[in-house]
């Protein structure tokens, strides 16, 4: 097998963003209560940090509009989609004031938000926020957690909503 070598970091961010788009990732609507109800985005970036301490971390874009609610709210909800929820991802891509109708959502008192039918979710305080070139690392303490482990989750990959396959295990 031949071995494919690096080649060095093109200038172009849509070619790093194709190359990018070859690593499978899950989706998650990142969310808190704000001034004027719900606040989040969906967010491909998503990933566990450390069991002791529970931390979780997703990362977002510093030109969100939605960045300075969420950083405004000390708790945020977590939610993983499930492979259903296409729709609820989708729906969340529109203006922030509209991003939320039409989608089953609930907040705890300290103002986080989960998706109704998310095939897992958390419950976190914000550790930290951190700089990260043209993003913010969101460092994230889980509070709290659920899972609904017969629902499969939403793959996105190559830009493009994927199901899991399952395994034919006859």
């Amino acid at each position: 097998m031949t071995a494919m070598l690096a080649s060095p970091v093109s200038s172009d961010p849509a070619e790093l963003r194709r190359v990018f788009a070859q690593f499978p990732s899950g989706l998650v609507v990142v969310a808190a209560l704000g001034p004027d109800g719900p606040a989040g985005i969906v967010a491909s970036s998503f990933t566990s940090v450390s069991l002791d301490p529970p931390l979780v971390s997703v990362n977002i874009a510093r030109t969100s509009t939605t960045l300075p609610v969420l950083s405004g709210a000390e708790h945020w909800g977590v939610s993983v989609l499930s492979h259903e929820q296409h729709q609820v991802a989708d729906l969340l891509r529109r203006p922030a004031s509209e991003r939320f109708d039409g989608i089953d959502w609930a907040a705890a008192d300290t103002g986080a938000v989960q998706i109704d039918g998310a095939t897992a979710g958390f419950h976190t305080h914000v550790h930290s926020i951190l700089p990260a070139g043209d993003h913010v690392i969101a460092l994230l303490e889980v509070r709290g957690h659920f899972t609904c482990p017969d629902s499969d989750p939403l793959v996105f990959h190559r830009s493009r909503f994927r199901r899991l396959e399952q395994e034919n295990n006859s």
